[in-house]
């Protein structure tokens, strides 16, 4: 059918059969069955440009996104705002150099952005490097752990389950094919369990990962964690909300080793799931394994500030068994919307941001549990997310939230569900909340 396609029937079958699957469908059973397309697209043969147009834009206006209707959602990808001065410095021609800058003479638009994205991020999580190659959260996360493995001789990496179970599942699947173990630890309170990993740690772990806030939205003991870590000479790692750290203890000051994170709230749109910008920084003495690259400033021959690739850790520079990492892209232009968000709000604003943030979020947690339809979940303390039980059946609760112009709320249990707020939503947009869960 696709005589391009240089792959025959027998090779299919053959690479099916080592990776230990049926058929091509079961490479997508995490799609839900109920939203796969069955058949045959049917779509024109021909049509003029402005007809496409028109077909292509019938078929957006049946999303329904955060503009449309008001957004509780987070989770990891959030309605945040974005100032119109960010998407104007992103097209100007200065940022626009080379796509890989190996030539800094002429990628040093590229180089400039990424030495500013990572001085920013040493700033926000008082770390010592950073990088600036990575697509986004649970990818980061992921080389992390590897970076866990490339220091020590166990085979065992720690998660909590109270990390985004995206990221869960992007680091078991790194590790599965290194034939290394991954160690879930148990939750309580939804928080998870310090007790737990201290019983399970053993000179076997690498390292552990425990994400604050967490899924959920509530704080996590990672000074705890990571000292137990220390104890089993493995590192610590931890998973944060960018927008937390102008309020919160920073990475740095909870002794942790490497902090990974997604800074998609920065700049950065929802965009229906991505792409997202990574972001990654270490502690000295383990900045020679962080993946990918470090641009750093220097000068040229007339004394001039320049900026160069200080780190090269990937395959195509060194010896492939010296390489951190394979990565390639460095989502440049979403790290330079972070970068640009950044520099706009400076110290103050994103203390003032994530002030805004956590305030607006106890105030409605506060007056759900008033009005006698949700109960208190957890007493843990929480920042711009929390999960509420529903004494109102969920898919109803739902139902009646879409009907009133609010998107569905995620649903984390049989009858919990969770909230989260934004700078973008407003006070009277928050009563709004309250007065239609009221009206159930």
């Amino acid at each position: 059918m696709f005589p391009y396609i240089p792959v025959s029937k027998n090779d299919e079958k053959h690479m099916l059969d080592i990776i230990g699957v049926g058929n091509i469908d079961d490479l997508f059973v995490d799609i839900p069955e109920n939203v796969r397309f069955r058949g045959e697209l049917k779509l024109p043969l021909q049509k003029s440009e402005i007809e496409i147009r028109q077909i292509m834009n019938g078929y957006a206006s049946k999303n329904i996104s955060a503009s449309d209707k008001l957004c509780f959602l987070g989770d990891g990808t959030y309605d945040s705002y974005i100032p119109s001065i960010v998407p104007y410095l992103t097209s100007r021609s200065e940022f626009s150099t080379a796509y890989t800058p190996y030539q800094p003479e002429i990628s040093q638009g590229t180089l400039h952005g990424i030495f500013e994205f990572q001085s920013l991020v040493c700033n926000l999580t008082d770390m010592d490097a950073s990088n600036a190659s990575m697509y986004d959260g649970p990818t980061a996360a992921a080389e992390a752990a590897l970076m866990a493995f490339d220091k020590s001789k166990g085979n065992t990496f720690a998660i909590a389950s109270t990390v985004n179970q995206n990221t869960i599942d992007v680091i078991t699947t790194y590790l599965k094919y290194r034939n290394h173990e991954v160690l879930i630890i148990d939750q309580k309170d939804l928080r998870a369990d310090l007790e737990d990993f201290k019983a399970k740690a053993s000179k076997d772990l690498v390292g552990v990962l425990v994400q604050s806030p967490n899924r959920y939205g509530y704080l996590e003991d990672v000074k705890g964690f990571v000292e137990i870590a220390n104890e089993n000479k493995a590192i610590g790692v931890m998973y944060a909300d960018p927008s937390s750290l102008a309020l919160l203890k920073t990475p740095g000051e909870l002794g942790v080793d490497v902090v990974v994170g997604d800074m998609q709230q920065f700049g950065n749109a929802m965009n229906f799931g991505g792409p997202h910008i990574g972001f990654m920084a270490a502690t000295a003495k383990l900045m020679r394994k962080l993946p990918g690259r470090i641009a750093g400033q220097a000068k040229d021959r007339r004394g001039n500030r320049a900026f160069v690739l200080t780190l090269q850790a990937r395959e195509q520079h060194i010896r492939r068994d010296k390489a951190a990492s394979n990565i390639c892209s460095n989502q440049a232009l979403n790290a330079l919307s972070s970068t640009i968000y950044m520099s706009l709000l400076g110290k103050t604003g994103l203390k003032e941001l994530a002030i805004n943030n956590t305030s607006k979020a106890h105030y409605l947690h506060d007056v759900l549990i008033k009005t006698g339809s949700f109960e208190k979940v957890s007493n843990g303390n929480f920042y711009r997310e929390f999960v509420l039980r529903s004494k109102v059946d969920v898919k109803t609760l739902n139902e009646h939230l879409n009907k009133n112009n609010i998107l569905s709320l995620k649903v984390v249990g049989t009858d919990l569900v969770q909230f989260t707020v934004t700078e973008n939503r407003t006070k009277s947009e928050l009563d709004y909340l309250i007065q239609v869960v009221e009206g159930l």
